[in-house]
């Protein structure tokens, strides 16, 4: 509060005229303004002085021309602003309120009520979402693929349709048809090396054996165990893998031309010395074969390693002997 409000309003106080809500404010300026307080003590102590000496009550004629002299100046100020009616309704609203207790509680009332009751019906009416889904139970299995996507119109909710794989296993002698058919499966789909070479391993003991080792399916496709050895043995980049693969098919080179091709393209192609040197062996029951004796003579008279060049040679020597 400026030092000019101020002395306005201790006019104002000295006649009891000045309101409850600026009361406060020249209490605080007079604490602060020395120049203001002693003005505010020399207006106290002529009022004290006016009150020892007799009051005049004024005649009819000097309060009527004194109220019509008001009223023009009055008339005479500019109105005041928006801001100015703005604040001076609210100091009003807020002394209404402080005459009347019960009206603010009830004001008070009603707000708290009109809330709560909105935030409720905002919650009651706001959009649901679905309960997210954790896909965290490996026993359903993983998500092979995703089918469809459908938005909910004007919402952010997603219906996803997805399809899962479920995992399962089976359990049955080696001679159950169910069981070799999944082998022949690990032979081609493992997930693991590990898997892969079981399921070779298996399958070339279960001919080994002399247990049913059918080329073909009953169905005439090439999917029968001796098949899938077949296929290990030429293409498999483990030479164990072969090796196994190669044991498995040893009792149908003599009765199979395609085991017996197959074996002599490993002795003169495969990579690996071990799997060459089993092949020279599987040849013995068709060691009379011309076919078989060309590749041996080619193998031991041109093979870079000496070790298979001397396999070839001793099995050579031993088919003339028998001759």
């Amino acid at each position: 509060m400026i030092c000019d409000n101020a002395q306005q309003n201790m006019i104002l106080a000295q006649y009891g005229e000045l309101p409850d809500e600026l009361q406060f404010p020249l209490e605080q300026h007079l604490t602060d303004c020395e120049d203001c307080r002693r003005e505010w003590k020399a207006l106290q102590a002529l009022e004290a002085e006016l009150a020892l000496m007799p009051m005049v009550e004024p005649s009819p004629n000097l309060v009527a021309a004194s109220r019509m002299r008001l009223d023009e100046m009055l008339d005479a100020l500019p109105p005041r602003s928006f801001a100015a009616r703005l604040m001076g309704n609210f100091f009003r609203w807020v002394g209404t309120m402080q005459s009347a207790p019960a009206l603010t509680t009830l004001l008070i009332g009603m707000g708290f009520l009109g809330g709560n009751l909105l935030t409720r019906y905002q919650v009651a009416h706001a959009p649901k979402l679905p309960v997210p889904v954790i896909l965290s139970n490996t026993s359903q299995g993983a998500i092979a693929s995703v089918s469809g996507i459908v938005q909910t119109p004007n919402s952010e909710i997603v219906q996803v349709n997805y399809n899962r794989m479920v995992p399962e296993s089976v359990q049955g002698s080696l001679d159950d048809p169910q069981i070799r058919q999944l082998l022949m499966l690990g032979t081609k789909l493992a997930t693991t090396n590990d898997v892969h070479a079981n399921s070779v391993a298996l399958l070339a003991s279960e001919c080994l054996a002399g247990h049913s080792c059918e080329g073909d399916s009953a169905s005439g496709a090439n999917d029968g165990i001796r098949t899938a050895l077949l296929a290990s043995l030429r293409s498999d980049k483990n030479a164990t893998v072969r090796l196994k693969a190669l044991e498995g098919l040893q009792p149908y080179v003599a009765q199979d031309e395609r085991v017996r091709d197959a074996v002599l393209k490993s002795l003169m192609t495969d990579a690996s010395p071990s799997v060459r040197t089993r092949a020279v062996s599987l040849l013995q029951p068709v060691q009379a074969d011309s076919s078989v004796r060309q590749v041996l003579r080619t193998v031991s008279a041109q093979d870079a390693n000496p070790a298979i060049r001397t396999a070839s040679f001793q099995f050579l020597q031993g088919t003339a002997d028998i001759q």
